[in-house]
């Protein structure tokens, strides 16, 4: 199944409309419950009926975890959340929370359901690659559709790469 991007007027936000399998590697390969995702500022964003499908639970569920991440200050609300304009089936646009790549990763860890077991088992292969290697690298995103990543993420990762072996 191929990603379906489309840019806004500012040519900085992306739409992404994908499997939840495709989009978030940890997410069960059966790619039941498609999510949409928005792309922007070098950063993932849902909203809170998106990280319920995702994780397969209920928008309450997500809303407490949310409630006691802000109030243990886990996360700074100001920092994590972005509105982003949706328009509804009836042709109404709305300002709509969206919460960041740090907001569902701390979600996935409060949560409990099946996706979420997976994200468990994911997250540590990933951070032991990183520890052994020193990086991790998404090879069949960069493979199949690099497009998703922008000129920035490549220009920032090259200078990355230069200061390592140059120092």
């Amino acid at each position: 199944m191929k990603k379906k991007i489309k840019q806004d007027h500012n040519n900085d936000k992306q739409l992404i409309r994908s499997s939840a399998s495709e989009y978030l590697t940890f997410v069960a390969a059966s790619g039941k419950g498609g999510v949409e995702a928005v792309y922007a500022d070098e950063n993932i964003w849902l909203t809170q009926k998106m990280m319920g499908v995702l994780y397969d639970v209920d928008v309450r569920t997500i809303n407490c975890h949310l409630k006691k991440i802000f109030s243990d200050s886990e996360l700074e609300e100001n920092s994590v959340i972005r509105n982003f304009r949706i328009t509804t089936a009836d042709g109404e646009n709305y300002n709509t929370k969206h919460y960041n790549l740090s907001v569902i990763i701390a979600i996935g860890y409060k949560v409990n359901s099946e996706r979420a077991v997976q994200f468990h088992k994911w997250v540590p292969t990933i951070i032991q690659e990183f520890t052994i290697k020193g990086y991790t690298m998404d090879d069949e995103r960069l493979k199949n559709d690099g497009s998703t990543l922008s000129k920035k993420y490549f220009e920032f990762f090259s200078q990355s790469y230069e200061k390592a072996l140059c120092p």
